[in-house]
């Protein structure tokens, strides 16, 4: 897309973040409390819980991430994303409930506030706070190079370290500001934008190909890519493929980017609505995935387009050569919205951890949360512009380990817990920091080539099965059988213990 000013594209582009910012602004005047700016005050409604909800899961991991990914290892990547089929409804069914109920009655800004009322004690409470401080330093570096990589794209810029430096700014300053009530609204908006631009782009994938039929052929029958790029596991192996789907499909129960967002819906009887809205915008979203994801190999098998340099600047390189002008502004302005989205829940829940919660693990507390708060916001995001810089490997792989970390972490915790009466504080520790030591050392021996594991198998999955086993074994090692560890109100909203 040229960065001229006569290009429509880059008009349409401007306006929507003139928009954004004006959201910003507006919500800068309306975060006057810590509860404000953690949990947007409590007050918003179904379809906004929604699209913020998936608005916040959905950023540049499978805007830019996702079509990256497949053009490196072929349909296999569709792992990912196969357990949205169900996830929403998991979410709702098991955590979303509990959540609202716990936030309903006490002050619940943040998940390890969660996991210190389910888990009396320090430690608990600490861990959590940790994990949810590293895997938002590792999301919020997916983001700043997602958006490095888009402006660097949109306005031609030769350096994507300066690329990714404005981005960053940007990001940071809009988040410092308007805190979650600015995340909240301007997701409707996003969310919106989201869906319309994945299915305009897919639609038009299928039209740059030829439809589904000659876009799979061109794919199969080309050298680069060949009939293994279509096959159920694409060019990885079935370790590494059902590897994905188990972090993916259980890790999902302990994303705070998306569980925050249960604590915020006015009506919580409004919540057995939540998996229509939320499965099904992400079903739209996902769309992008698989349209960019299969159209560039095929274009580029024909002939039709250069191969791309690198794998993430497939969805980048699509859109300014296949798109018409108006639609590639269009659907750049919501792969930023994703981005802006996702990174604002991230520099919020970050913060909280920095602020709120770990000082109070170490019975402090912080006099202006609020203030601090803001001030945090800005630590986190220079944390995460240096791991995004050092990472170097695709934004999608990038995203997993963050995933990862906080499914290994939080996940059991969370989950299990919020429905099993047994689990006591001492499992809770030991699971977390099982999840936090197992996910970043695999991951560090394995970008070192001395992983431990079986060839083609995923760090996060193995560090998600060890802090599972770890949370089952010490629970029955430690905990009596129908007692709850958590005061006896705590057990009641959750469902957990005989009030009696």
């Amino acid at each position: 897309m040229s960065p001229s000013g006569g290009s429509s594209a880059w008009w349409v582009a401007l306006a929507y973040l003139l928009l954004v910012f004006a959201i910003g602004w507006w919500s800068a005047r309306r975060t006057r409390t810590p509860r404000d700016f953690f949990i947007a005050g409590q007050g918003i409604g179904l379809f906004v819980t929604g699209l913020a909800t998936m608005s916040a899961a959905f950023s540049g991991f499978v805007f830019l991430g996702g079509p990256g990914l497949t053009y490196r290892i072929g349909v296999g990547s569709l792992f990912i994303v196969l357990p949205a089929g169900y996830t929403a409804g998991m979410l709702c069914w098991v955590l979303a409930g509990k959540l609202r109920a716990l936030a309903g009655v006490h002050e619940v800004f943040t998940i390890p506030d969660v996991v210190a009322l389910r888990y009396p004690g320090r430690a608990p409470r600490g861990l959590a706070a940790i994990g949810v401080l590293l895997g938002s330093v590792a999301y919020l570096g997916l983001q700043i190079r997602a958006l490095g990589l888009l402006l660097q794209m949109m306005l031609g810029l030769d350096s994507a370290l300066w690329a990714m430096l404005l981005g960053l700014l940007v990001l940071t300053l809009y988040s410092a500001v308007g805190g979650m009530i600015a995340g909240v609204y301007t997701d409707v908006a996003q969310g919106f934008l989201m869906v319309v631009g994945a299915v305009v782009v897919f639609l038009i994938a299928l039209r740059s190909t030829g439809g589904w039929g000659e876009m799979t052929s061109a794919i199969a029958a080309s050298e680069t890519f060949g009939p293994s790029f279509l096959d159920p596991l694409g060019r990885i192996g079935a370790l590494q493929a059902f590897g994905y789907f188990f972090v993916f499909g259980v890790g999902v129960l302990g994303q705070p980017q998306m569980l925050h967002k249960f604590f915020m819906i006015a009506d919580a009887r409004k919540l057995r609505w939540l998996p229509l809205v939320l499965g099904g915008s992400q079903a739209l979203c996902l769309l992008i995935w698989i349209g960019i994801g299969l159209a560039v190999p095929a274009l580029v098998a024909s002939g039709a387009l250069a191969a791309p340099a690198r794998p993430d600047e497939a969805a980048p390189l699509f859109l300014s050569t296949q798109a018409p002008e108006l639609v590639t502004g269009l659907v750049f302005a919501a792969i930023v919205s994703a981005i802006m989205s996702t990174a604002d829940s991230f520099l919020n829940i970050g913060s909280a951890a920095l602020v709120r919660d770990l000082p109070r693990a170490l019975g402090r507390r912080v006099h202006d949360e609020l203030l601090w708060g803001r001030l945090a916001v800005f630590v986190i995001s220079a944390l995460a512009a240096l791991f995004a810089w050092f990472y170097g490997d695709l934004i999608a792989m990038l995203g997993t380990f963050a995933f990862g970390v906080f499914g290994a972490a939080l996940a059991p915790a969370l989950a299990v817990g919020s429905s099993w009466a047994r689990p006591t504080a001492t499992a809770a520790t030991a699971s977390i920091a099982t999840g936090l030591v197992a996910t970043v050392a695999l991951e560090l021996l394995a970008r070192w080539g001395k992983s431990p594991l079986a060839e083609g198998a995923v760090p996060a999955a193995a560090a998600l099965g060890c802090s599972l086993t770890v949370f089952l074994a010490v629970s029955w090692w430690t905990g009596a059988s129908g007692r709850c560890g958590a005061a006896p109100g705590v057990a009641r909203q959750l469902g957990i213990d005989d009030p009696s």
